[in-house]
């Protein structure tokens, strides 16, 4: 760590505040984020996730807020990842392309941008396995594969806990249990990886309401489930229970990009056929379903969904995987506006406080249903409260039912209208009136009293959970989340 620490500042001697868009190495990438801090403090922190590489190279993240280091209640959290591949590059230099972009513009005083900052808590994670692009770099990134993996040759999108299999499972049996499943996860397919440890205890610690992984070897934005019901392993679509708010989200990244959804643009695998055309996914809008295109399990877009209250899709970000660095400063122009755009969406929807007379309660759920059709439409995807009662519930135009309830107290229903073309999410706050003493002894551990089959509460299977909870969320993040 300390020679690592040494390359660092030997670089920092030689850096500017004028960005260069280059293939910044491990050592250079914390300088440039420390550089950038440097030039904006009062808005910007550079942490470090808890586990480093397998190589030892830490995972670092810039934060952009108007009070950095501290959650605030109405704020939502959003985060990009990049380089989980590390042979899939062109993520980790835009996300750093972004926070120099973000910090300029603050200093200039554009205003939509200071809106933003001032308005979101916003985490860049440039590279999560530095380790993977260090081999393909050293190789000359001549192979589709080489670095793709971490250092123990892992598929990092393969190694997240597989909580697609249980809700399933769930819908199969008609249990009604439908959020944070990393307490019903019985075992792992295969080791935990750091970097994967890391990251889950990011994603579990910070109240992320907005996320998107960035990857490369094709261009299309991609949305839950990525893993199909049936096991198939290609082109069967696998909807989530907020199927229209993912497609909603990945329009919005698609259709701000330079021609990601543009439907006469060449696709990366066309050739003569008619099959090689089919993966043209401009002429689709730009989306796809995960697991309409190819089913995966393990990965980390659904374990945010269904482990915690974020929503994530992948973004592929283009054709070649290792983009030559003369071509970096054009691809950013190419995806500036849908950056800046996709961190906006976690405006919209609704978000607001759950508290009682004595403060805000945390672990309040946040239920749904669609009324805006003939036929009301439960959306079986609940979202709780963080530390100050707030919650941030995405959805996409219309009219629905919003259910506030906590073990202890009388749920609260009311009714919201969603406009179209938001620029603030609408804010719908609850207040919640406790009732007897009767239900508190099921609040303890292992039981479940919302929305069961049969009105009974269900127990958990004991589980791995506590040992999950013990070797991957106890430990402390090295600055504040």
């Amino acid at each position: 760590m300390a020679s690592y620490l040494v390359l660092c500042l030997a670089f920092l001697l030689t850096t500017s505040a004028e960005f260069v868009w280059r293939h910044h190495t491990n050592e250079q990438l914390p300088v440039i984020l420390e550089d950038i801090h440097a030039r904006c403090p009062n808005i910007t922190r550079v942490y470090a996730l808890t586990e480093p590489s397998v190589n030892g190279v830490p995972l670092y993240v810039i934060e952009f807020s108007d009070n950095p280091g501290f959650h605030q209640p109405y704020k939502p959290e959003v985060k990009y990842v990049g380089n989980i591949h590390g042979n899939e590059v062109l993520g980790r230099e835009l996300l750093l392309g972004l926070a120099h972009y973000l910090c300029e513009q603050y200093q200039n005083r554009d205003r939509k941008i200071r809106s933003l900052i001032h308005s979101t808590r916003i985490h860049l994670l440039p590279s999560m396995n530095p380790d993977g692009w260090q081999l393909s770099t050293e190789t000359g990134c001549v192979d589709y594969l080489i670095g793709r993996t971490n250092n123990h040759s892992v598929d990092l999108n393969r190694n997240f806990p597989d909580l697609d299999a249980i809700t399933f499972e769930f819908e199969r049996q008609g249990i009604n249990h439908n959020n944070h499943l990393l307490k019903d996860l019985t075992r792992l397919a295969a080791p935990l990886e750091p970097e994967t440890r890391a990251v889950m205890r990011w994603i579990m610690s910070v109240p992320f309401v907005l996320s998107a992984a960035m990857h490369g070897g094709d261009l299309v934005a991609n949305y839950p489930y990525d893993e199909s019901r049936s096991g198939a392993p290609v082109s069967e679509y696998s909807a989530s229970p907020d199927d229209d708010t993912f497609r909603e989200l990945a329009m919005a990244y698609a259709s701000a990009h330079a021609d990601m959804a543009s439907a006469t643009r060449r696709g990366c695998h066309t050739g003569n056929s008619e099959e090689a055309a089919s993966y043209n996914f401009g002429k689709q809008g730009g989306v796809t379903n995960g697991a309409a295109w190819y089913s995966l399990k393990g990965g980390m877009q659904d374990f945010n969904y269904l482990a915690t209250n974020a929503f994530e899709v992948t973004l592929e970000l283009g054709c070649d995987k290792y983009p030559p660095a003369s071509v970096l400063q054009q691809e950013w122009e190419r995806n500036r506006e849908a950056l800046l755009a996709y961190i906006w969406k976690a405006h919209t929807g609704i978000k607001g406080i759950v508290s009682d007379d004595a403060g805000f309660i945390q672990n309040a759920v946040i239920s749904v249903v669609n009324i805006t059709g003939p036929v009301p439409r439960p959306i079986r995807h609940d979202v709780t409260t963080a530390a100050y009662g707030d919650y941030y519930r995405l959805l996409t135009p219309g009219h629905y039912e919003v259910t506030a309830s906590h073990p202890g107290y009388f749920p609260v229903s009311r009714v919201v209208t969603v406009p179209r073309h938001q620029t603030a999410a609408h804010v719908l706050n609850f207040q919640l009136e406790p009732t007897t003493s009767w239900f508190d002894d099921e609040t303890s551990f292992g039981i479940y009293p919302h929305g069961l089959r049969d009105g009974q509460p269900r127990i958990y299977k004991r589980s791995i959970y506590e040992q999950v909870a013990k070797t991957m969320l106890d430990r402390k993040e090295s600055a504040k989340q």
